[in-house]
């Protein structure tokens, strides 16, 4: 079925509303491209909430294809909340490299640690619980209750929110989530959540390969900057070098990475802050390193 983009625009903002024939032509539409066009996900075969919970984390401004490898490699060494919790940092920060943002791997150990520790291994279900655990935002709980729990909480990421611009805001540019959201609760299709939203990615990404960079009329829209030569990667690379060598020096790390030495010097006191490291007399070795 096809949809009119400035039609339905039109009349969402002449009513306000959303009628029910509107929202059932809306899901057919979405539902039809999507059984079509089935997009295989490692992640879309299980309803383990710890192994979603994996994956979710891991799509966070990552390719998915590069994702489906290391999903796969990470369950494989920690394949249940126990195994991660208990699992040395460093091992954790080996196999998540090549994945980028490194505080991710961080915050899912340390959730591993709060679910065996504060909910005695019970995988938490309830909303609330979920934004408990720690660097756990209101998308990836509701996410994590849709595809787990196949609960209808609203959320909106990037593909979610392109079909939204598409179908609702005909020629609008800077879009806010705000005006989005409500959309997104009133067709949720609340019998089958979790298959709902795996059909709305996958039409956002359809949209993105037919239209240019649909992300742009989003208010929240940002280019993200170059990883070559930011902080990110040299942050990366003081992490890569401890893991190959530990116990090196504020000095070695400055000659073996060419780095300023104020540079390597904030950073080292922000990464021990943050959990990566620990100071041992005068050299730096990853948290947990034997």
């Amino acid at each position: 079925m096809t949809l009119n983009p400035e039609h339905l625009t039109r009349r969402y903002h002449e009513t306000g509303d959303l009628n029910p024939r509107t929202v059932a032509a809306f899901q057919k539409a979405i539902y039809a491209h999507f059984r079509a066009n089935p997009r295989p996900m490692p992640w879309r075969e299980t309803r383990d909430p710890y192994c979603i919970l994996v994956s979710e984390i891991m799509l966070q401004q990552t390719q998915v294809e590069r994702v489906k490898v290391k999903y796969a490699q990470f369950l494989d060494c920690f394949p249940t909340p126990a195994e991660l919790a208990a699992a040395p940092l460093p091992d954790v920060l080996r196999v998540w490299q090549g994945l980028g943002y490194n505080r991710r791997a961080i915050a899912l150990k340390r959730c591993a640690g709060e679910i065996m520790d504060r909910f005695s291994g019970r995988f938490p279900s309830a909303t609330d619980e979920l934004l408990s655990l720690p660097g756990i935002g209101p998308y990836t709980a509701r996410a994590v209750a849709a595809f787990a729990f196949n609960r209808a909480e609203a959320f909106i990421e990037t593909n979610i929110r392109t079909v939204f611009i598409h179908f609702f805001f005909h020629g609008r540019d800077r879009v806010a989530d705000r005006e989005i959201m409500p959309l997104v609760a009133a067709t949720i299709d609340s019998a089958a959540p979790r298959e709902w939203y795996d059909a709305l990615m996958d039409y956002g990404v359809l949209l993105k390969e037919r239209h240019p960079n649909p992300s742009r009329r989003s208010a929240h829209h940002s280019r993200q900057s170059p990883f070559k030569g930011s902080n990110r990667e040299l942050r990366s690379r003081m992490l890569r070098a401890l893991m190959e060598q530990p116990g090196l020096t504020a000095r070695d790390l400055a000659e073996r990475l060419a780095s300023e030495p104020a540079a390597l010097e904030r950073n080292l006191d922000a990464l021990q802050q943050e959990g990566f490291l620990e100071r041992r007399g005068g050299e730096y070795v990853i948290s947990g390193e034997n």
